[in-house]
């Protein structure tokens, strides 16, 4: 397997954003090349790492003066494994996150540690042109409540004691020259949780929508540099038939740098903030890191 080979159609697979409760990101956070399928065949293992510390809270647009502060030290570990089925490339994946949260507010101080829910999927390309580079595909994921999770922090937890149904649909395409465009559509089903504080309430949950977008810059056969851009809005919780009134309309931008240490191993570093938030926490900076191995 050449490192051409590699380079014109790697996936280089998605960075998911776990917190608390989702406050301020996309689902599953796609990564610059994500919708680019790989052979028939091929396999990824990918290992995440992210460290954020958040003191800036929103509520309906305003800063809260002494507002409530999160920090976050999330892992991922996943496996993509790519096949032909009917002629389309299909590419059936599992990824287990883990972490740690900690929330201040106030004099209040919440902790949680552990596995969090593990996501089960699969993205089918309905349209795979390998001359152009052009593709379209559908992904489907269930998050399953197997997460550590104790029913009186309710929602500082790492898992989160419901099912989600997450789908996205994404288009990808060279532009011109050196330079390569996706464009990804998310929504999110939730499931309830009814055991969300020490009484068991009930938490429900709107549906959330996401628009993601990747510019990227393909630098040489090894080495890409990506400028993304996320919006995300909807998901009003309701807790105890009570709503919070706090669905997102929250963006943020992203850059990434992609480069391939050897052929089979590629390594990312991004880093990025939010630009707007209604609702929760605004990412002052964040960085995150990848490394991923091709076999």
């Amino acid at each position: 397997m050449t490192f051409q080979i590699k380079k014109s159609y790697l996936a280089t697979t998605m960075a998911l954003s776990l917190s608390a409760s989702n406050l301020f990101a996309a689902q599953v956070n796609t990564d610059p090349g994500d919708y680019r399928p790989l052979p028939d065949g091929y396999n990824l293992g990918v290992l995440y790492y992210q460290d954020t510390s958040l003191d800036t809270f929103y509520v309906d647009g305003n800063e809260i003066a002494d507002g409530p502060t999160l920090s976050t030290n999330v892992g991922l570990a996943r496996f993509v494994h790519y096949m032909e089925v009917g002629g389309f490339v299909i590419d059936p994946q599992v990824v287990l996150p883990f972490a740690d949260i900690k929330l201040n507010a106030g004099e209040t101080e919440l902790s949680a540690s552990g596995i969090g829910d593990p996501l089960m999927g699969a993205t089918i390309w309905l349209f795979n042109d390998t001359k152009s580079q052009a593709a379209f595909g559908v992904t489907g994921w269930v998050s399953f409540p197997l997460g550590s999770y104790h029913e009186e922090q309710g929602a500082i937890n790492v898992g989160e004691n419901r099912y989600k149904l997450i789908t996205q649909a994404a288009y990808v395409s060279p532009i011109y020259n050196k330079f390569s465009f996706e464009i990804i559509a998310e929504y999110t089903f939730f499931g309830d949780n009814d055991d969300f504080g020490s009484s068991g309430i009930t938490k429900q949950q709107d549906a959330q929508y996401g628009v993601q977008t990747h510019l990227s810059y393909h630098m040489s056969d090894a080495t890409k540099l990506a400028f993304s851009y996320y919006h995300d809005f909807g998901a009003e919780t309701e807790v105890a038939g009570v709503k919070q009134n706090d669905e997102l309309n929250s963006s943020r931008f992203q850059i990434s740098v992609q480069h391939f240490l050897a052929p089979d191993w590629q390594a990312q570093v991004q880093y990025g903030r939010s630009i707007s938030v209604e609702n929760g926490f605004y990412e002052d900076s964040f960085v995150n890191l990848r490394l991923l191995k091709v076999f």
